[in-house]
């Protein structure tokens, strides 16, 4: 049976040159044009990302723009940020929870002040990057047309990124989309097609070496020099006389003879290479220069001219000279953590030579900085742009204290002995083998699992591989199959035509193919281009990928199925794409694993809940209510969410609240909580009273769980409600004439929490006409603004909503619906209940 890749696009005979040749342009015109408009679209992000940080402050910036499938955000510019810290971040699932994925699916600015803000608001970008930095995410939009997301850093601040900074960012990135929209119009697509361009920022300090540029004719003594030259001599521009006679005069008298021996030398060998001479200052002070030259080509016969430059290199040099006569060791790094200079101290003191140390990592020269957390240690100050220390050992029992100071264009380090300190662990004579795990590369990890660890059912597991695992790598295609009665059998796929997998349904484990072969070996299998799988398997059905991974899902040394990647272009799976590509497969086959008991429990739950909210509402005179409740997206889908309407004689008592959580145990306090609130109400007692009993009831059951209430009782014959909350949300109010408030009324600590809590009551006056909201969290939650923004974005839908005074039956529950939809998130995670009560 053929399978390993599902056929059938491009028939089995597609090889990658036919695959070129088909994607080839068919005249050179065209590729002209494309390379102009891809060379107009990279000068435009250039420009955007400068400016940005120039007009903000911010030590670094990047934009990202959408993939062709509009299912990534693509990293395609970076400034003051070095590529390999955020490398885990080159590729974004658009439909992913992190702050740029956010923006640009909103085409809302998302700001974050530091790592508590960001941890509470995005945990996965924490998780993949856990230094303190500030940041403001920026929709590039034009019209109904979103390309992708300007993002810029700051250092951590209490305060949060100015208005004036949004203001300055919103300018950019409108200015970027009308250039990519002028381009679109012309034809030419702005999605990412090569790698993400580095763009270099200029230093705030001057240049320390000055060049200037000479024409010498040895053989007449002129000399034509420019400003630059004759300003490192001492010589007046505007008044040199263009003799070399001149020029010597500047020349101290001990090193003249070297000076016309080099000349001369230059002039036989046809070139002049670093000819060291002291120049004289005004003051008759000496100091050093270069002097580079050589022969031009094509000039008159014999060999008379000289061409060339001086070097003024007095400031490099007096720095480099002073840093040299420290006892104490001092070095830099550029952005990307590379040495590019170290004192003669370094090497006394680490017993390292300077052109071993030089162009590497630290971490990679010195065994005993191989472990992750000193690499750690300089990407937290290169994100931070903070200072940090720390001590290593070098053993037996060396200890050093380093310092890192940075700024956007690298680090200067320094370096002494230490003592060792107190209490510290014995060190391991070598380090431990094997080659140490890249910090990038863990992080990468840590946050592709994050994603599969919020899942819980196997829809959820399926999905997190689809929308973020798969974009990530860059991927097309994906299938999932499980095992079941030593067969495959697929749960999931995503980028295949319609039915085209339904042949490889049921293939045995042991079949000749690699999705199977994968699973029975327990090893994966890459194959980097058409040629090397057709290689591989002979007469395989192939489809327009041009790569593939395929992942064996093993947990616990059990087969669980197997997940096979394509990709629509071929690639170079590199050692880290290998690894971190295993190691995934690890964590999927164990959140499919877990992902199948919680399908257990997630049907009793849901059973169990059904049960509990309320099967019909209250029919009433001069009262209409609409209710409406949604599972959430993400996790068991069962909470603790709860609404009621009970009428009690002549009031009517409504009820919202929630239980924390998302479990069996949540549902059934719910349950609990629903039928107490109904007894305490039903009984008479007034809402403050409900409230109170209600919370001496929870803490007597002990669940282990809070939760929050919100109770009205309603007098219609009277227009008057009585409102009492525990720790929950305010409701909404819509007036009669469509203006609408949140009623921030006093309220009571969560249910569960405190055995003399008290719950204030508010009097509210209602006219005909008016209209209450009551609802949960899950309705206005969104990581990207806070809880009160949500809440007033409800009171702004519910003031533009359809008239309630619809005289049809389901006037209300339209609102309801359309209400769930215009301010709820489709990609949230808690429920949400609503519920609508008109007046009148």
């Amino acid at each position: 049976m053929r399978q390993g890749v599902p056929a059938g696009r491009a028939g089995p005979h597609v090889t990658d040159g036919a695959r070129t040749a088909r994607a080839a342009p068919n005249r050179p015109r065209e590729v002209d044009a494309a390379a102009r408009a891809a060379h107009e679209r990279d000068a435009m992000l250039a420009t955007a990302v400068r400016d940005a940080i120039g007009g903000t402050d911010a030590y670094g910036g990047m934009v990202y723009l959408r993939s062709r499938d509009r299912r990534s955000l693509v990293l395609c510019t970076i400034a003051g940020v070095p590529l390999s810290i955020v490398s885990a971040f080159r590729r974004i699932a658009a439909a992913g929870p992190l702050p740029v994925a956010v923006s640009y699916r909103t085409g809302r600015t998302v700001t974050l002040a530091d790592t508590e803000d960001t941890m509470r608001r995005f945990p996965q970008l924490a998780v993949g990057m856990p230094y303190d930095f500030a940041s403001a995410c920026i929709p590039v939009t034009a019209g109904e047309e979103r390309y992708g997301v300007i993002s810029m850093l700051w250092p951590a601040s209490v305060d949060e990124v100015s208005e004036e900074a949004r203001r300055r960012l919103r300018t950019v990135a409108d200015r970027l989309a009308a250039g990519l929209a002028g381009l679109e119009e012309g034809g030419h697509p702005v999605e990412p097609n090569g790698d993400t361009a580095v763009v270099e920022l200029l230093p705030a300090s001057p240049p320390s070496t000055r060049v200037g540029l000479f024409d010498w004719n040895v053989a007449t003594g002129a000399l034509s020099a420019d400003d630059q030259f004759c300003e490192i001599f001492g010589l007046d521009p505007a008044t040199f006389d263009g003799r070399a006679a001149t020029l010597i005069t500047r020349i101290a008298p001990g090193d003249l003879p070297d000076f016309r021996a080099a000349a001369r030398a230059a002039l036989d060998d046809g070139r002049m290479l670093a000819a060291r001479v002291r120049v004289l200052d005004q003051d008759g002070h000496p100091y050093p220069v270069e002097l580079w030259g050589r022969v031009p080509e094509g000039g008159p016969k014999g060999r008379t001219h000289l061409v060339g430059a001086v070097l003024d290199t007095r400031t490099g040099t007096a720095a480099a000279a002073a840093v040299e006569r420290l006892r104490e060791g001092v070095f830099s790094l550029d952005p990307d953590g590379r040495i590019t200079y170290a004192n003669r101290s370094v090497e006394l003191l680490l017993r390292a030579r300077r052109e071993d140390l030089i162009g590497h990592h630290p971490w990679d020269v010195l065994s005993w900085l191989s472990d992750p957390v000193y690499e750690n240690r300089y990407r937290a100050a290169m994100l931070s742009q903070q200072p940090t220390a720390f001590l290593a050992a070098r053993p037996p029992d060396d200890w050093f204290a380093f310092s890192l100071y940075p700024d956007a264009h690298g680090v200067t380090g320094r370096v002494v002995a230490a003592e060792t300190p107190p209490g510290a662990a014995e060190r391991p004579a070598e380090p431990p083998p094997g080659a140490p795990t890249g910090v990038g590369g863990m992080y990468h990890l840590l946050q592709l699992a994050s994603a599969l660890s919020e899942a819980v059912t196997v829809r959820d597991v399926c999905r997190a591989v689809a929308d973020e695992i798969l974009p990530a790598f860059g991927g097309q295609e994906l299938a999932i199959y499980a095992v079941r009665d030593k067969r495959l059998h697929l749960i999931s796929q995503s980028g295949y035509p319609d039915g085209f997998l339904d042949s490889f349904e049921g293939t045995p484990i042991a079949a000749r193919i690699p999705g199977a072969e994968a699973l029975s070996t327990g090893t994966p299998i890459f194959f980097e281009s058409v040629r090397q799988l057709a290689a591989a398997y002979p007469g395989i059905a192939l489809d327009e990928m041009g790569a593939w991974a395929f992942l064996p899902l093993i947990a616990s040394g059990h087969p669980v199925g197997s997940c096979i990647l394509g990709f629509d272009e071929p690639r170079s799976f590199t050692v880290e794409d290998r690894g971190l590509m295993t190691a995934l497969g690890g964590f999927i086959a164990q959140a499919l694993e877990r992902a199948r008991l919680y399908d257990a429990e997630f049907a009793l739950a849901r059973g169990l809940q059904q049960a509990l909210l309320p099967h019909r509402l209250p029919d009433l005179k001069d009262i209409r209510i609409a209710a409406r409740y949604l599972p959430g997206t993400q996790g068991m889908e069962i909470g603790g969410d709860w609404y009621d309407a009970i009428v009690t004689g002549r009031d009517l008592c409504l009820v919202i609240g929630d239980v924390e959580g998302h479990s069996v145990g949540a549902a059934a306090t719910m349950g609990q909580l629903r039928s107490a609130v109904r007894a305490f109400a039903t009984g008479g007692h007034p809402p403050e009273e409900v409230l109170v009993r209600t919370n001496q009831l929870l803490l007597d059951l002990d669940p282990g769980l809070l939760a929050s209430c919100c109770l009205i009782r309603l007098t219609p014959a009277e227009g008057t409600a009585m409102v009492a909350r525990a720790g929950h949300l305010p409701p909404v109010l819509r007036h009669p004439d469509g203006q609408t408030e949140a009623l921030y009324v006093p309220g009571g600590p969560l249910l569960g929490v405190d055995h003399r809590a008290e719950y204030p009551v508010s009097e509210l006056r209602l006219e005909r006409g008016s209209l209450l909201a009551l609802y949960t969290d899950g309705l206005v939650e969104d990581p990207a603004v806070a809880i009160d923004e949500g809440v007033d974005r409800l009171s702004a839908a519910l003031a533009r909503a359809p008239e309630v005074a619809d005289p049809a039956a389901d006037g209300l529950d339209r609102m309801a619906e359309w209400l769930v939809h215009e301010v709820g998130s489709t990609h949230r995670v808690d429920d949400v209940a609503l519920l609508l009560t008109a007046y009148g």
